[in-house]
């Protein structure tokens, strides 16, 4: 699944290759993406210019002349930018005709969605309102994540949480706690003021570290638009079980975190029971 990283790559990428750019006609080959008014989006996105891309957390917002287009990719959305006469893939649901190309949104498993609202509308009829923080905000603070991870939840399940921190996924969960120092069946109740500054900290560098790198290409998130990710090469802990940890030598294991395929040194963040 695209995390943060990826999606910040795939907007400074379309950055480069789409403002300015007139949104002539838009095919819909399957509508279960349009999450607004089907009639509505494509009468109304026709004639639109592409002015700028924002990203929150995980997702892409596109603002157009009069509207933003909200676009999440689930777990398997792209972006292809086409010439006209290519031919349209039997993954290639939604087609954006521009002055001079196609953007194409490709999903394997259609899971998904786009909104398009009104400006005045981005924060009230799309899911935005409901994420929480920006890893580099300001008003994310050690009292903010105590407060918000006093439960006995457990600390992967809390990290994933997209409305107390957005953009973070389960890649970068465990590679964010084992820098940490802290096991992924910590109860959030259980951690210290100290233990949060640390998740802050790490969220902020592996995060950075991912962008600079162009995000992470593995199994099931490959990047398009002829960006490849780089940063699978300096994790830590994710998909190595059996491996051994670049810190203390430990056997990396995996386990499951609320239903999530888990990765962790035992030594280096404690061995401790799932409960």
């Amino acid at each position: 699944m695209p995390e943060l990283p990826e999606v910040e790559t795939v907007k400074n990428t379309l950055k480069k290759q789409i403002l300015g750019k007139r949104i002539n006609n838009i095919k819909v080959l399957y509508d279960g993406i349009i999450a607004t008014n089907l009639d509505e989006f494509k009468r109304n996105i026709v004639g639109q210019e592409f002015i700028d891309i924002d990203r929150r957390g995980k997702y892409l917002i596109f603002e157009l002349h009069d509207y933003y287009l909200v676009s999440h990719l689930r777990m398997e959305g792209k972006y292809f930018i086409k010439k006209k006469s290519d031919p349209i893939s039997k993954h290639e649901h939604i087609i954006f005709s521009l002055d001079d190309c196609e953007l194409r949104y490709h999903d394997t498993r259609k899971f998904g969605k786009m909104y398009l609202v009104t400006k005045d509308k981005l924060y009230s009829d799309t899911p935005l309102h409901d994420i929480g923080k920006e890893p580099w905000d300001d008003s994310l603070t050690d009292v903010y994540l105590m407060e918000k991870y006093h439960s006995n939840k457990h600390i992967k399940t809390l990290l994933l949480d997209q409305s107390i921190i957005t953009g973070i996924g389960n890649i970068y969960a465990d590679e964010i706690l084992f820098l940490s120092k802290i096991n992924p069946n910590t109860k959030g109740s259980e951690l210290s003021l100290h233990d949060c500054h640390n998740i802050i900290e790490n969220t902020r560098k592996v995060l950075s570290d991912a962008i600079s790198m162009g995000g992470t290409t593995i199994r099931s998130y490959t990047s398009s638009l002829g960006v490849t990710g780089h940063f699978q090469g300096k994790l830590l802990v994710h998909n190595k079980e059996g491996m051994k940890c670049n810190i203390c030598g430990s056997v990396i294991l995996k386990t499951k975190v609320n239903g999530r395929g888990t990765y962790y040194c035992p030594t280096c963040q404690g061995e401790k029971v799932c409960i």
